[in-house]
């Protein structure tokens, strides 16, 4: 019986992620409500005041050329916003190394005392069925997969953007070149040798790493193009966390990695995430609300509305103007 006990965890686990955004997402919809009113009038400001601005231009060639000058503009705000991003994520990079360091420490010098006796109880009571399923899933955290998945998102996320659709492609090839080398600092500042049935597993967990990080961003960059309500972070940030979950249950389970190494990948991960979220906000600004679903209320004549603050229509000139 006592066998089955370490294959529990991994469905106890994921149930209790997707209860506890289940319970998040119920919280944040009376938010949602509050705020899609004042975000739906804010937008048809917006939309009001660039529909007065193009109505009172004349002459098709001066619009031309305004067009070329904010493409040009667009293109150098593109590379500093670049650099921007890449000068942000490498100083992250350089905090979660140091972070790292201070954890690495701890987990060399007092992890065995953790590590051996649940590497010792996995191996005694492993079911082969759910070790033969593990083996599959643990493949969602490989380098090239992880890879792969990425320059796969980049591309489609760079079609379907509305603007900034250098956003994706630099900020994920980006992820790859820093991940990869602090990850390769990390390990020759550390030499751990793994379990006795992998040696190779070292400090902290690559794959653990690879499906916080990776899959982290991809969600965020898709969230932060696509939605921007409350509730799909939520669910994206809780669809990471099983992933994340998932590997670390599988490394561990199939004795791939020490406990701590999974829980330090973990942590190494979210580390990475979170500076490479502060990047896309330094360099992009912040993600846009969704626009509200719920439909407009009438405004009656003669009162104010977002798209006329004065309360007055617009009313033909002696040429056809709008005035």
């Amino acid at each position: 019986m006592f066998r089955y006990l370490a294959a529990l965890a991994w469905p106890v686990g994921m149930a209790i992620i997707l209860g506890a955004a289940y319970l998040a997402s119920r919280g944040s919809r009376a938010i949602a409500l509050t705020t899609a009113g004042i975000d739906s009038g804010l937008r048809n400001g917006a939309v009001g005041s660039a529909n007065r601005a193009a109505g009172s231009s004349n002459h098709s060639a001066g619009r031309h050329q305004s067009r070329r000058a904010a493409s040009a503009s667009s293109v150098a705000e593109g590379v500093a916003s670049s650099a921007t991003l890449v000068v942000v994520a490498a100083a992250g990079a350089v905090a979660t190394f140091g972070l790292m360091c201070l954890l690495g420490v701890l987990v060399v010098h007092q992890g065995p005392a953790i590590d051996k006796p649940v590497f010792h109880w996995i191996v005694n009571h492993q079911v082969h069925a759910v070790a033969a399923a593990m083996n599959r899933l643990t493949k969602i955290g490989d380098t090239w997969t992880v890879w792969g998945a990425a320059a796969a998102a980049g591309v489609c996320i760079a079609v379907a953007s509305r603007n900034r659709r250098w956003l994706a492609p630099v900020s994920l090839i980006s992820l790859i070149v820093v991940d990869h080398y602090t990850t390769i600092a990390l390990r020759h500042v550390f030499h751990r040798i793994g379990p006795p049935t992998s040696p190779l597993g070292t400090y902290p967990s690559g794959g653990c790493d690879r499906c916080i990080v990776f899959y982290g961003l991809i969600a965020y960059l898709l969230w932060r193009e696509f939605s921007g309500k409350r509730s799909t972070a939520i669910w994206a940030a809780a669809a990471v966390a099983a992933l994340g979950f998932n590997e670390a249950f599988s490394r561990v389970y199939l004795s791939k990695h020490w406990l701590t190494d999974a829980l330090s990948g973990l942590i190494y991960g979210g580390l990475l995430l979170a500076g490479y979220i502060l990047a896309l906000r330094a360099a992009a600004g912040r993600a846009a609300p969704a626009m509200s679903d719920s439909p407009q209320r009438a405004v009656p004549a003669g009162t104010s509305s977002p798209a006329d603050p004065d309360g007055l229509k617009p009313t033909a000139g002696p040429e056809g103007l709008v005035t």
